[in-house]
């Protein structure tokens, strides 16, 4: 053990703790229940001071002394400190929000994050609703820097944007969601203080929640709004190109350029549309690609009427894919995992699904998120891919697993890298087809278009950010090549434009992760074991993809010594 290192990484890590005292609580700690973050340009530059100092302690780590884990650690804290330096360096702070997140949507959500079983969880309760104005203030003040700089939104990715403020402007605060934890007490609260609670949660949300949603809607309308950009580029930000090229390397952990990026999606969805084709004609189709997609869209049979009948659906195909899962996994997490809709204030604007982490000491379960708005965007044969995604064998046997790896840094545990963790969901939608499921040639078709969709990103998302496109260019690329329809086609581009680089990591993880196992294949033969594969790749958690890869090499040098 390297105490040295020890000391670093529980420093850094108490210290993230303090400074997002809301990840904090998500997590299941407490001890700031009471907090939320200071996010002024001087908190960003503060926090700057910091990692740079931290990263020269790391530097002065003698890895040579290290064992193999620790190596890891600390070549990934390492990482994550340049990561943190160079987004600060480049004023990504200075866009807060995006069109589907930021402190305005995640806030209505503490509900889910706080622990309310005590007098004290609500007095902390109701300390952070007095909070939120100041913290909202703090959002406007970087926003409207922004504006002054010129590091704005495109205004197309705002279109709406009133749908996700207005619904927490509300004349009565019994109705905010945030009064929810008032409404039904814990037995561990006493009787005589309810009255008095209720009527302190509801005052704070009058005059502390309501009023910042109020004036933050005004900002919005009568500046921010009118100042954003009319192109769509993050390439034409102020030094753009270098910042994209950075969310890039960030964003896929590998040494690659966006065009690199842009021609590995063009190949991808050559190969994905030559097997899309070929299933077509295996249903018997008379017509072509844009015809069979038409009749998908249209016909009744690949939809419900109604959110419970999509939750039921959702909820055998989770059930099945459960029971199924032994055969591919000898390590499952104990941590459960609940389906619930997508809340309604945010449901006009997201995709059809989304997975929430459970906290770490699994007090809330893992949520696989359903979006039950516009049930005519939400076709049936969609949704195995997307709950082998979301649910398992993705997001949450994968998370649930890291964050029961009690000898992990919590900062491992807690933490993690977009290109494994959605890639490692694009990896086990193919899973699905070990384990007999797509017997439905539309349902496998829907895991094929799911492919091409984060395949097309790859192209999209560069030609967007890096290479001139426009926006339609980019909605056709889509229509012509994927069966997504029209709102959740314009939904994910919006959501590329706002949100550059984020939506190449899927298909550039799941391509690595599939590489590996080809060369694991290839050089165990007979000795290849799916299950001890998966438990190589899982076995650390979210991890670099070249860390991964060492692992697979590690995991693959174990099996040849035991044979010998």
């Amino acid at each position: 053990m390297n105490e040295t290192l020890d000391k670093i990484v529980a420093e850094d890590w108490e210290h993230t703790l303090q400074e997002f005292p809301l990840f904090a609580s998500r997590i299941g700690d407490h001890r700031f229940d009471d907090k939320l973050s200071q996010v002024r340009e001087e908190d960003q530059l503060r926090r700057k001071k910091i990692s740079q100092n931290t990263l020269s302690q790391l530097e002065k780590v003698d890895d040579q002394s290290l064992s193999t884990r620790e190596r890891v650690n600390l070549e990934i804290l390492k990482r994550q400190k340049r990561e943190h330096i160079a987004g600060i360096e480049f004023r990504s702070y200075l866009i807060p929000i995006t069109s589907r997140s930021g402190f305005h949507i995640y806030f209505p959500e503490l509900p889910r994050h706080m622990r309310m079983e005590s007098l004290e969880d609500h007095e902390n309760y109701i300390a952070r609703l007095w909070a939120f104005r100041e913290f909202a203030s703090q959002h406007v003040e970087l926003l409207r820097q922004g504006i002054e700089e010129k590091v704005v939104l495109p205004r197309i990715v705002l279109e709406g944007y009133e749908d996700s403020i207005e619904p927490h402007i509300v004349e009565n605060p019994h109705e905010s969601l945030l009064f929810k934890p008032f409404a039904n007490f814990a037995e561990n609260v006493p009787e005589d203080e309810h009255t008095r609670l209720a009527d302190a949660a509801a005052e704070a949300i009058r005059d502390s929640v309501v009023t910042a949603y109020r004036d933050f809607l005004a900002f919005m309308q009568d500046e921010y709004y009118p100042a954003t950009r009319d192109d769509i580029a993050c390439s034409e930000l102020p030094n753009g190109k270098a910042y994209y090229e950075h969310l890039v390397h960030s964003f896929t952990t590998l040494d690659v350029t966006p065009r690199e990026v842009h021609e590995i999606g063009c190949e991808e969805v050559e190969r994905i549309f030559a097997e899309m084709k070929a299933l077509i004609d295996k249903t018997g189709f008379k017509g072509d690609f844009r015809e069979f997609v038409e009749f998908l869209r249209t016909d009744d049979r690949f939809y419900v009427e109604n959110p419970e009948d999509l939750m039921e659906e959702v909820s055998s195909i989770v059930k099945r894919m459960e029971e199924k899962l032994p055969e591919l996994f000898s390590r499952l997490p104990l941590i459960p995992c609940s389906i619930e809709p997508v809340p309604d204030y945010i449901a006009p604007k997201t995709t059809s699904a989304y997975y929430s982490p459970p906290t770490g000491n699994g007090a809330r379960p893992g949520i696989y998120y359903v979006n039950t708005y516009d049930l005519k965007s939400r076709p049936l044969y969609e949704f195995e891919a997307l709950s082998f995604h979301e649910a398992v064998p993705g997001h949450h046997l994968q998370i649930a697993l890291q964050h029961e790896l009690d000898d992990l840094p919590q900062f491992r545990r807690y933490g993690g890298t977009t290109a494994y963790i959605e890639g490692w969901g694009l990896y086990s939608e193919r899973l699905g087809l070990e384990l007999g499921f797509y017997k439905d040639p539309y349902s496998d078709f829907g895991r094929l278009t799911f492919e091409m969709w984060r395949a097309c990103r790859l192209v999209v998302d560069t030609g967007m950010h890096y290479l001139g496109w426009s926006r339609d260019r980019a909605i056709e690329f889509m229509r012509q090549h994927s069966a997504l329809t029209e709102l959740n086609i314009h939904n994910e581009i919006d959501r590329y434009i706002a949100w550059p680089g984020q939506a190449i990591a899927y298909k550039m993880g799941e391509l690595k992760i599939r590489e590996l196992r080809a060369h694991a294949e290839t050089e165990l033969g007979k000795l290849f074991d799916p299950r001890d594969f998966h438990d190589a790749v899982l076995e650390e958690g979210s991890v670099p993809l070249d860390v991964l890869e060492q692992q697979v090499e590690d995991y693959i040098g174990r099996v040849m010594a035991a044979k010998s």
